[in-house]
């Protein structure tokens, strides 16, 4: 096991801990390997945030609208179980990519 394998995979990992930080000080500080997964890393953390961004603006949208209460709350129930199931997906596959990469033998 390589410091850079783990530093790398700490970059998945810090989904845990520090979503944005750490993969954007490992970006500027590693090297290019590193590098590349950092930036990885940083892609997949920012997914589930602009899912949560397009909920919110979907939930102001409607506020607005003039749509009946029923068709309201369905299409925010729908919206928001689609927010989650994607935000799942990211979470496991951040873990998925950071035991992948602890296990990469250089």
């Amino acid at each position: 096991m390589h410091p850079n394998n783990i530093l790398s995979s700490l970059c998945y990992f810090s989904v845990f801990f520090a979503p944005f930080l750490f993969p954007i000080i490992v970006y500027f500080v590693a090297e290019t390997n590193v590098k590349k997964h950092a930036k990885s890393a940083l892609g997949m953390h920012l997914v589930p945030f602009i899912t949560v961004v397009g909920l919110i603006i979907v939930t102001i949208t409607l506020g607005f609208s003039n749509l009946s209460d029923t068709v309201n709350g369905g299409v925010l129930i729908a919206v928001g179980m689609l927010a989650v199931i994607i935000n799942i997906y990211y979470f496991i596959l951040n873990i998925i990519r950071g035991i992948k990469v602890l296990n990469e033998n250089e």
